[in-house]
């Protein structure tokens, strides 16, 4: 993934070297805006708990990768950070995953 470097999270995530990323449900439009917004409390109000591993973890997404940083490379203003899977978290019973196209968020069907 490719944060921006002037982001707030961009320090935490060099500090930790690990992270996870979520493939969001259709029903979370508000936490995707909530995670693009500028902000150091990007959470705020949003239901999350912490994985084994130590990652904050999400309710209620598609399916969650938790990483260890095994790379960084330089693009322009934004690093692309590489990780290295440890886990994978999907749940017993699979929503519906959000897709963004041309700007707008919309929900697919679940999976089978």
């Amino acid at each position: 993934f490719c944060p921006n470097y002037t982001s707030d999270s961009y320090p935490v995530l060099i500090k930790q070297k690990r992270f996870a990323i979520h493939l969001l449900s259709g029903e979370q439009q508000a936490e995707a805006y909530a995670f693009a917004r500028k902000g150091k409390d990007k959470a705020s109000g949003i239901e999350w708990s912490l994985s084994e591993l130590g990652n904050p973890i999400l309710a209620g997404a598609t399916a969650v990768i938790e990483c260890e940083l095994w790379r960084e490379y330089e693009g322009g203003d934004h690093a692309i950070m590489v990780g290295k899977v440890h886990n994978l978290i999907v749940p017993a019973e699979a929503p519906r995953p959000m897709v963004y196209c041309r700007g707008k968020m919309a929900s697919l069907p679940a999976f089978a």
